[in-house]
């Protein structure tokens, strides 16, 4: 029997030297490094591409403000097929919370536990990118009281709004976290099938919105078109795309799809949103935007093996391990970075060249690496946020609670955590003393309301999971 993959690599505090050379070192042999590669070279191509995408000026009352390079050059978003890989994130984190689950259910048999591990598995799950997001949003939400009592509430929105865009992700991550118990049994059952169905239904909601103009229905995808990458998570967990061949057919037939839904249908070219746009491939997702992952999936399936050697490299390894301890902080924080290189910039009353000229490209570089510094100060004091605490571990009934109103109570909670995430990154930091609104599919929030939501979430999911999580003995792994 081949050894069990184990999900993203999560740097766990077991000693006081688990430094990445450390935990490099003790990698079990049957680790799939190509996994935690995936997920800091996703991450990282985001992080990249909004420094790049950024196209920043300064406005006539001194504020600046924030365009996208894609709309100044149009031709530019074909670019969008290669480093659009939010999709590549879901499929990892598909095969990561198919692995965790079911670690947490053997467990619980082994320990004679009966009842759900639903509560446990949350717990773990909304702490890990919780905790972070927290104390990001308090500092920002601290930050934006002070703007907007020294400068007026109209002097900075556009950085309010844009700093929290990038929540709306953890927001529909918890929601796949959320829905791993209910998928990966439908996956067990029907495999590829289960998968089949979720393209299927985003076909149809695409159909019902753009040939039946059915109202609001759209919305339906954001759920499933992300749901249906996550499934493919499962599906390689299982090494269903392993086999000879898929990879390629995967990633051709993904491609052809997606140029013919854009060719022929009302699908734009490029698949991040972009300003003004009546169409966006990505808010709400499309059927195209799936194709596009299909394309990725096989396209990173394709490159699996060579990979897989530069990782056995131990000094390529350790740089893996240690990104990957900190790539949600420098997520959360990228932007942050970006908008004080800019702020600096215009303090320094140096010039912002126009968008897309041979003076902003020149600069470019410039700015890239002094927002990669930036983002490295900021990762050094907040990465130990991102590391998992010792309650990671499934400790039997006298350590959790796993009847079915904790399954309940943990679902509500995860519910509400992921409305009040999503609301922040709709509403921003701004307005929070004016009652600024937005709508979330159909509810109005503020950011104090959603901020409230998020917390009773988190609350519900602690108190459902039940007692002290069992602290782990001292030992030699990684892993999480």
């Amino acid at each position: 029997m081949s050894p069990r993959p184990a999900p993203p690599l999560r740097p766990r505090r077991t000693t006081a030297t688990a430094t990445a050379a450390h935990l490099a070192a003790v990698t079990p042999a049957g680790r799939d490094r190509y996994v935690d590669l995936l997920r800091v070279a996703s991450l990282a191509t985001v992080v990249l591409g909004h420094w790049t995408m950024a196209a920043v000026t300064v406005g006539p009352d001194g504020a600046l403000v924030i365009g996208n390079l894609l709309a100044e050059v149009p031709a530019l978003q074909v670019l969008t097929w290669l480093l659009q890989v939010m999709p590549v994130f879901f499929l990892v984190g598909g095969f990561s919370h198919a692995l965790a689950y079911r670690s947490l259910r053997r467990r619980a048999a082994e320990a004679g536990t009966t009842g759900s591990v639903y509560p446990a598995f949350l717990r773990t799950r909304l702490r890990r990118l919780l905790l972070p997001v927290a104390v990001f949003v308090g500092v920002w939400a601290a930050l934006a009281l002070l703007l907007e009592t020294v400068l007026g509430g109209d002097a900075v929105p556009a950085v309010l709004r844009l700093v929290a865009q990038p929540l709306w992700f953890i927001g529909v991550y918890l929601a796949m976290a959320a829905l791993t118990p209910p998928m990966l049994r439908l996956h067990e059952r029907w495999g590829w099938g289960a998968f089949a169905a979720l393209v299927a239904a985003v076909a149809l909601v695409d159909l019902a919105r753009f040939a039946g103009g059915v109202p609001f229905v759209e919305f339906l995808n954001f759920a499933l078109v992300w749901l249906a990458v996550h499934q493919l998570g499962f599906l390689r967990a299982d090494g269903r795309l392993h086999r000879p061949g898929l990879p390629s057919a995967l990633a051709l037939g993904g491609l052809l799809s997606a140029a013919a839904l854009v060719w022929g249908g009302p699908y734009p070219l490029s698949m991040v949103g972009m300003p003004g746009e009546e169409v966006s491939n990505m808010a709400p997702p499309t059927l195209a935007l799936l194709c596009h992952g299909l394309w990725l999936t096989g396209a990173v399936e394709l490159l699996r093996r060579p990979a897989a050697r530069a990782l056995a490299v131990p000094t390529v390894w350790r740089a893996v391990v240690a990104a990957n301890g900190t790539a949600m902080t420098a997520f959360l924080w990228h932007l942050t970075a970006m908008l004080a290189v800019y702020a600096t910039l215009v303090t320094l009353h140096v010039p912002l060249p126009a968008p897309a000229s041979g003076a902003w490209w020149a600069q470019a570089p410039v700015r890239l690496a002094v927002a990669a510094g930036v983002t490295a100060g900021l990762v050094a004091l907040f990465r130990r946020l991102e590391l998992p605490g010792p309650g990671a571990a499934f400790g039997g009934p006298e350590t959790v609670r796993t009847s079915p109103a904790a399954v309940v109570v943990a679902a509500v909670g995860v519910t509400l955590a992921l409305f009040g995430v999503l609301g922040v990154s709709l509403t921003g930091f701004g307005g929070m003393l004016t009652g600024r609104s937005a709508t979330l599919v159909v509810l109005p929030v503020t950011t104090p309301s959603a901020l409230l939501l998020a917390a009773l979430g988190w609350a519900l999911v602690t108190w459902a999971a039940g007692g002290r999580p069992r602290r782990e003995p001292p030992r030699s792994r990684v892993g999480g």
